[in-house]
């Protein structure tokens, strides 16, 4: 079934975005209808208010079009848990609920004073699992038309057969609008408008059945539910007819016009077709997700627009934080990723996800620094007693150090003075840290830097090479020229600025700030080009050569580890 441009030109979400179970962005259409109303407001003529207040009944009436009932049984509510918290008061004896229900269809029984709540195990909310529980004592069953988690799809006529005469309530927000339900077969049906409706927040309704509204005890009913609600006498009137009797309080008229918009758009559409193009999208995502090796784990006959999966040896939470990075809009449980598609969801969003699935997939290949070949140990060992000796030969205001390569970043083994007020343990400077990376690691004589305290310093390196002419440590040798010093210029094109961190953590803070700094865009600003230009940056700069940088750097531009590692490849060529 083909489904009408008309409808789908209402939308323009961000492509990418699969998210539609938890948040459906509105239709041009509701976006209109609120400005329209919220402008209207603001004349404030004798008739604005009883004008915006009609909205309530063209909401009301496309819900009961769509439910193929009466606006008698229609109330509207700014959301699913206040139905299910007024039916949940109003019931007597026990009901059944799956304790896998999303909280907002559990809280309301386990807090309602009247209810005796038992509880039926995770999974799928079947007749035979309803069927099973039963007791002479059941006076109710409450279930998600849709399962928030594994997208199952409740067959709500059989339940009703098994239920019988006891009442049936059904949460509908994952299903209504997007999949083709006997919804007149539940007596009370709640439906929030912020998903799949795609009407905004602070939209929904409930629908009564006889049997509902002759049974339970509408608790929760305030002004607006009572007989004569404009008759303000000074007494508590008796609770209004049908449906309307629930009402606690005038919803927003503004919420009431996007809600009509949203169904009439539905409408227009016709269920049918949007669950035909969902059902169409979601073959393809799977189809994308068992090409990269993945598994669907969500329900594959009874579904409605939720697909779950898994990929393996890849945690749902690094897969989610590669999605967002590549702009895919998912949903991350600890057991699983979610997508959830819309009609209005295009081949170029699928496209996106099958590229970001690639990409997670791909090996992860990381560039390890060969370690300096062991024997030179004894070597630079050797020259541990000579450092004293050298510095006290020089004189006083002379720093000479000791680094061994082989034991980045921790490489020094040896140091005397306290011009730079470092200690055997520490990390080499910036500045070496760099060139050992570039492998350029050719001697440095004379060049003009700052010690931590802002004193002019002149310092100079010089490599340790073994037999293959492989740098494997360093002699540096730093001296403060006092005050008739004579400014230098830096040797090779070295900075003319070096840090001397006193330890790992300092040099590596100092090395990401530094690129952040370069990039030029605040990290929570940031996008993936911008956090990749980053990663170039440390790269040249050495930081990789630290361990456990990766994770540091990940905790800085709040992505993961992996996402590093991926950034590393691209940046590597």
């Amino acid at each position: 079934m083909r489904i009408p441009s008309s409808y789908l030109v209402q939308f323009h979400e961000p492509e990418g975005y699969l998210d539609f179970a938890r948040f459906g962005p509105p239709s041009f259409a509701v976006v209109d209808a609120s400005t329209r109303l919220v402008e209207a407001s603001v004349s404030a003529g004798p008739s604005t208010v009883d004008d915006l207040m009609r909205q309530e009944l063209r909401a009301k009436a496309a819900v009961a079009r769509l439910c193929r009932g009466d606006t008698d049984h229609v109330t509207l509510l700014p959301n699913t848990s206040t139905g299910l918290f007024q039916a949940a008061l109003g019931v007597t004896g026990e009901v059944l609920v799956s304790s896998g229900e999303f909280p907002a269809n559990t809280y309301p029984w386990a807090r309602s004073p009247s209810v005796d709540v038992s509880w039926l195990p995770p999974g799928p909310v079947t007749a035979d699992v309803v069927r099973a529980a039963l007791t002479p004592r059941t006076t109710a069953v409450s279930v998600s038309a849709v399962d928030f988690r594994t997208g199952y799809r409740a067959d709500l006529a059989a339940l009703r057969e098994v239920v019988g005469d006891r009442l049936l309530v059904v949460d509908g927000i994952q299903g209504f609008g997007v999949v083709d339900e006997p919804w007149e077969v539940a007596d009370v049906l709640v439906v929030g408008g912020q998903k799949w409706l795609r009407a905004g927040w602070s939209t929904g309704f409930m629908t009564l059945s006889d049997r509902a509204l002759s049974r339970l005890d509408p608790v929760l009913s305030g002004w607006t539910g009572a007989e004569d609600p404009g008759l303000f006498d000074n007494g508590i009137h008796p609770v209004g007819e049908g449906a309307a009797g629930w009402s606690i309080t005038n919803l927003s008229p503004i919420a009431s016009g996007a809600l009509a918009a949203a169904l009439e758009l539905v409408e227009v559409a016709g269920v049918e077709a949007i669950q035909a193009r969902v059902v169409e999208r979601s073959d393809e995502l799977a189809e994308v997700i068992r090409a990269a090796g993945g598994e669907v784990v969500s329900a594959l006959d009874r579904r409605a627009g939720i697909l779950a999966f898994t990929l393996p040896e890849h945690a749902p939470s690094v897969i989610g934080a590669a999605l967002a990075d590549a702009g895919v809009a998912a949903t991350v449980r600890p057991e699983h990723v979610r997508l959830s598609p819309h009609a209005s969801t295009t081949a170029d969003t699928v496209a996106r996800f099958a590229t970001a699935l690639k990409e997670i997939r791909k090996p992860v290949v990381v560039e390890v620094p060969a370690p300096a070949p062991a024997v030179t140990s004894e070597v630079l060992t050797a020259l541990i007693p000579t450092v004293n000796s050298l510095a006290t030969a020089l004189g006083p205001g002379t720093e000479v150090v000791l680094h061994d390569l082989g034991a980045l970043p921790n490489s020094i083994i040896a140091i005397a003075g306290d011009l730079t007020g470092r200690k055997v343990g520490g990390p080499m400077t910036d500045l070496l840290l760099g060139l050992v990376r570039r492998g350029t690691t050719q001697d440095l004589a004379g060049y003009e830097t700052y010690a931590p305290d802002g004193r002019v310093i002149h310092s100079s390196t010089v490599f340790l090479r073994d037999a293959d002419g492989v740098a494997v440590g360093c002699l540096c040798v730093n001296s403060d020229p006092g005050p008739n010093r004579r400014p230098e210029t830096a040797v090779s094109g070295a900075p003319a600025v070096e840090a001397f961190p006193g330890d790992v953590d300092t040099l590596q803070r100092l090395l990401v700030e530094r690129a952040v700094t370069a990039v030029g865009v605040p990290v929570e600003l940031m996008k993936k080009s911008h956090k990749s230009q980053v990663v170039r940056v440390l790269d040249e700069a050495g930081l990789f050569l630290i361990r456990d940088s990766i994770d540091y750097l990940a905790g800085v531009l709040g992505v993961t580890r992996y996402t590093i590692y991926n950034y590393l490849n691209e940046v590597r060529g």
